[in-house]
């Protein structure tokens, strides 16, 4: 009986030992596969011409969008190097409290509420970005759908900080750019500014062709941004007293009906 327990034993374990082989040699065979694989592309010749010509198209552009992802990384990398040997310092104006009345006098209230408003609108997380997949959606809200390379690419024009979002102050970059003529026709934030129903025209400071044209329109600016404050608070004013009549008659006709 011994014996045979001994002889079942050694039976199970050379069973269990084949099948390890097995398995190791099938991962083996397919790692060969792999290696031979990359050696011939490897020693592909640069002349060499695909077997179609979908084949060449598609080739080209995972090269470009392998170069761009490349020279994103090698900037990011440079960057934190910089950093980290203290030659420069880390840039965070996302994080900082700013106000956009005065660093974007170039802009009315108006347009700047519109600005936020249209920045809190697409901010579907709340918390004070717009990432990637927001900005996809809003350019989808604007019938202007991007490409993936395209949206990484709108939010690299303006992000100040590399942290890969928008902040609002970025955001509102985005309309300075437009407003100055700073963006390509065929760039996606040129198209986000014209699609979002925002008028940036401006007449600022920056368009003044003298000393003295620049002073004058700097105080108009000022008196502008007087003006507008004087006009929000009538038009509170007007909204509060519209608001006291209508209770006042809905009153005087609920006494009708008593």
């Amino acid at each position: 009986a011994g014996l045979r327990s001994g002889l079942g034993l050694s039976q199970c374990v050379a069973g269990r030992a084949s099948g390890v082989a097995a398995v190791t040699g099938m991962a083996s065979e397919e790692l060969a596969v792999k290696l031979q694989r990359r050696l011939d592309i490897g020693d592909e010749q640069p002349g060499s011409e695909p077997e179609s010509g979908s084949g060449c198209e598609q080739g080209a552009e995972e090269k470009s969008v392998t170069a761009a992802a490349d020279n994103e990384l090698s900037a990011k990398l440079l960057r934190r190097g910089e950093i980290n040997e203290g030659s420069n310092e880390p840039q965070q104006p996302s994080l900082r409290v700013f106000n956009p009345h005065t660093e974007f006098k170039e802009f009315s209230r108006k347009q700047l509420r519109d600005m936020e408003g249209m920045f809190r609108r697409y901010d579907a997380g709340k918390d004070g970005f717009i990432d990637l997949m927001e900005l996809k959606l809003m350019m989808e809200k604007l019938e202007a759908p991007q490409t993936h390379l395209g949206l990484k690419n709108m939010i690299k024009e303006v992000d100040e900080d590399f942290d890969g979002k928008l902040s609002f102050r970025e955001f509102l970059l985005i309309f300075r750019k437009a407003a100055a003529g700073e963006l390509a026709e065929d760039s996606g934030l040129h198209v986000l500014a014209q699609l979002s129903e925002i008028d940036v025209s401006t007449e600022g400071v920056k368009g003044a062709k003298t000393f003295f044209e620049a002073k004058l329109m700097a105080i108009s600016d000022a008196n502008r941004f007087e003006q507008e404050i004087k006009e929000e608070q009538e038009e509170k004013k007007k909204q509060a007293e519209q608001k006291k009549q209508k209770q006042a008659a809905f009153k005087e006709l609920q006494s009708a009906f008593k």
